[in-house]
């Protein structure tokens, strides 16, 4: 997929962030306000990541509390807090998500207006995997990503792929939780915090809601949600959105394509039980680079990337991701004399095949079938690169069963996962595109085998939990329990990464999590909470890229976070407004160090974490509402007494919606503080603070045309005054560890077209 192939799809400093907005919006409709109401009590009090929502006990005392998720306030607020939660979460619904993200993005460009959070999208929203995700410091990999409740992500080190599984438009809402959650917050990383994504609910009405969007860089989106309503007698819905889209990007020879289609069918059975069939498919072929060096900068401009020259390494035919992933889900939900059950069963898979040249960067030179010392090549001009694969794919089920009991109510349940692993990686010779290797020779730069690793490893998961809420008055609940970790790892390498060794390796840790909460409502509007938690994170894969893991890990534990944290929430008609302190201790820091040959894994420091979070939408009337969130945070790695890295000390946003009548207008300005880095032992350096401003309008009217309901306009300008300063480190070189940088993509509008036929 070259960029001229590409262009054949198309169819058609401050303490505080300061901005202004100014808009013309449309009244929330019906479905919006659904979807608001369901976010606003999502997240680990109300979904079935946490099983909160089975509560009957808990419904009776906080009915008041719920009805206030229908306020308009809660409606048009970009992140908010929840009066029903047990700790600091930022809930981002529908109204927000499809107004205000780019048609292109996904997930964690919602999740980047939360205070606390900083994320780096260098190719521009969902044009490539998101290079950084932090949340109060945690990184990508430290915390759970949901999907309609399911923990999902890579098994050797957690992290997720941000573009290979569901979009934008197939999101309803997102909420950012800011702690482990109670007991039954379930996942291998609870150490941070949990994403949780929710994906449409099918309405009761039949619509087709076809899309188009062209931007910048060459982008073209062109798609359609269908709703079939009540399919018969007994209920039966459906919802299904099939996506394709294009684009160059921001970077240079970085083009992305990709195709989804997702498909949610709800069929209730009687008047207290509901099956829910869900799942996903998406497909990706895009351009990857690795960042650029501050020189590259320079010469080049913001944007240098990849070029289309073949005798580089950094030709964009050789730096390229194939990626195919798919997921479902069988829900069963009922509830009858006190009881309820909960049970979902899925699976979902990943198939990357990846293409890259050697150091596309530039600071090695071409050459294959060199000696070891990578002076003497057989092909001293051709062009040095390597072919991998990833593939995995996890299965499992998530079980959940509450009663009343006393005067309040149990809640128990278990999670079983297995994911299982296949990772390769070979030396190739990308001008003739064959392995490179022979009889005389190494394949390529100093390495005597063309295959740098084969694996297979998979991991099991079981989580057991048991919960109890005591219901203390109509104001007050304690909610107490315990969570059990257990997972065993297991490796058979015929060449283990790093070491190129053969390896054949199993290992099972375990972990006991208590945590306890208290719930006030002080009114209706107005309630608070105390937690006190044990977050957790399973060892990464990484432990055994050794030749003898069995020295370091029978000591070894896994990482764990004690948390702290108070907040309160105020939600009425017309005002939202969450604040909230943290205080996080990282303790059993899994550290390496190389004795001769051998390297050693073991447990030493760690991180204190701490700081003080407010978010806000106050509406001013006439259509108006201002909206503010903020941060100062505060991470310290105790052994070395330096700052986290990937931890802005700051971030805050401010902004006004204007909604009134058939359009909508926003202006708002995300401000992330300063962030350091540590590229090298000799480069320890910070990257300032940076404010990116968005704009977006949209306007909704009747075309009086058979058969259309609503058509609608949309605009964005994203990055409103082009700043293109670098703002987050990527790596080093392979040959010099010099640094590689990422820039803020530049300014970039989107303009869509959608509407709702019959």
């Amino acid at each position: 997929m070259t960029p001229s192939t590409l262009a054949l799809h198309r169819r058609s400093s401050v303490y505080l962030a300061l901005c202004l907005a100014l808009a013309i919006a449309s009244p929330v409709s019906a479905q919006d306000a659904a979807n608001n109401s369901n976010a606003a009590t999502s997240g680990p009090s109300a979904t079935d990541n946490t099983d909160n929502s089975a509560s009957s006990n808990k419904a009776k005392t906080l009915a008041g509390l719920q009805v206030n998720a229908n306020s308009a306030v809660s409606a048009i607020a970009p992140t908010q807090g929840s009066t029903i939660a047990t700790e600091p979460q930022s809930i981002i619904g529908s109204t927000y998500i499809q107004e205000n993200i780019a048609p292109t993005g996904d997930y964690t460009d919602a999740m980047a207006i939360s205070p606390s959070v900083y994320t780096i999208a260098p190719n521009g929203s969902g044009l490539m995997e998101t290079s950084v995700a932090s949340i109060r410091g945690f990184q990508d990999g430290q915390y759970n990503v949901t999907f309609d409740g399911i923990p999902w992500g890579d098994s050797n080190d957690f992290t997720h792929h941000s573009t290979s599984y569901f979009t934008n438009q197939e999101t309803s809402s997102v909420t950012v939780d800011r702690g482990p959650g109670t007991a039954s917050t379930l996942g291998d990383a609870t150490f941070g915090g949990t994403v949780s994504v929710e994906s449409l609910v099918p309405t009761n009405d039949f619509n087709i809601h076809p899309y188009i969007s062209l931007g910048s860089w060459e982008t073209a989106i062109e798609g359609a949600t269908i709703d079939t309503g009540k399919l018969n007698n007994s209920g039966t819905n459906a919802v299904v959105n099939v996506q394709n889209s294009t684009s160059d990007g921001y970077l240079t020879y970085a083009g992305q394509r990709r195709q989804n289609v997702f498909a949610k069918v709800v069929q209730p059975l009687g008047n207290n039980t509901t099956l829910t069939f869900g799942g996903m498919w998406n497909k990706i072929n895009q351009y990857v680079p690795l960042g650029a060096t501050k020189a590259q900068i320079a010469e080049y401009g913001p944007n240098y990337a990849l070029n289309n020259n073949p005798d580089s390494q950094s030709y964009y035919r050789y730096n390229n991701d194939q990626i195919s992933t798919y997921m479902g889900y069988v829900g069963l939900h009922s509830e009858f004399d006190g009881w309820t059950i909960d049970n979902k069963a899925y699976t979902y898979a990943y198939n990357h095949f990846g293409f890259n040249g050697l150091d596309p960067n530039g600071e090695t030179p071409n050459g294959t079938f060199c000696n070891k010392k990578g002076d003497d090549c057989q092909d001293p001009d051709d062009v040095p690169g390597q072919h991998m694969r990833n593939w995995y794919r996890s299965w499992g089920d998530i079980f959940r069963l509450s009663k009343e009991l006393g005067p309040g109510e149990i809640r128990t349940g278990l999670w079983f996962d297995h994911q299982d692993n296949l990772r390769w990686e070979y030396d190739f010779d990308d001008t003739v595109d064959l392995p490179a290797i022979n009889t005389t020779g190494a394949p390529t730069k100093g390495s005597d085998s063309p295959v740098d690793r084969y694996m297979t490893d998979s991991l099991r998961t079981i989580q057991p939990f048991v919960e109890y809420q005591w219901n203390i008055t109509d104001q007050a609940y304690l909610v107490g329990g315990v969570k059990y970790e257990d997972f065993l790892r297991d490796l058979d390498a015929e060449y283990n990464q790093k070491t190129g060794l053969p390896q054949d390796y199993s290992k099972e840790w375990n972990a006991t999590l208590p945590s306890a909460a208290f719930h006030y409502a002080f009114t209706s509007d107005w309630t608070a909470y105390a937690q006190w938690a044990k977050g957790f994170l399973a060892p990464n894969l990484n432990l055994f890229y050794t030749t003898d893991p069995s020295l370091s890990d029978s000591a070894l534990q896994p990482e764990k976070t004690t948390n702290w944290q108070l907040g309160t929430t105020w939600t009425n008609d017309r005002l939202t407004l969450s604040g909230d302190v943290y205080k996080i201790d990282f303790n059993n820091f899994i550290q390496s160090q190389k004795v001769g040959n051998i390297t050693y894994f073991y447990n030493g420091g760690g991180v204190h974490y701490k700081g003080v979070e407010l978010e806000g939408t106050y509406m001013l009337g006439g259509g108006f509402s201002v909206y503010a969130n903020g941060s100062l945070n505060r991470a310290i790695q105790t052994e070395s007494n330096t700052w986290n890295p990937n931890t802005p000390d700051k971030t805050a946003a401010l902004g006004m919606i204007y909604s009134n009548g058939s359009v909508y207008a926003s202006l708002i300005d995300k401000f992330v503080g300063k962030t350091y880095y540590t590229a090298n032992t000799n480069d320890d350096t910070p990257i300032g603070g940076y404010a990116i401003t968005n704009f977006t309008a949209s306007y909704k009217f009747d075309p009086h045309i058979s058969d259309v309901k609503d058509f609608k306009i949309g605009f964005q300008i994203n990055n409103l005054f082009n700043n293109t300063h670098i703002n987050a480190l990527e790596g080093t070189t392979v040959a010099d560890s010099t640094p590689l940088f990422w820039t803020i993509p530049a300014r970039n509008f989107n303009f869509t077209v959608s509407a709702d036929l019959f």
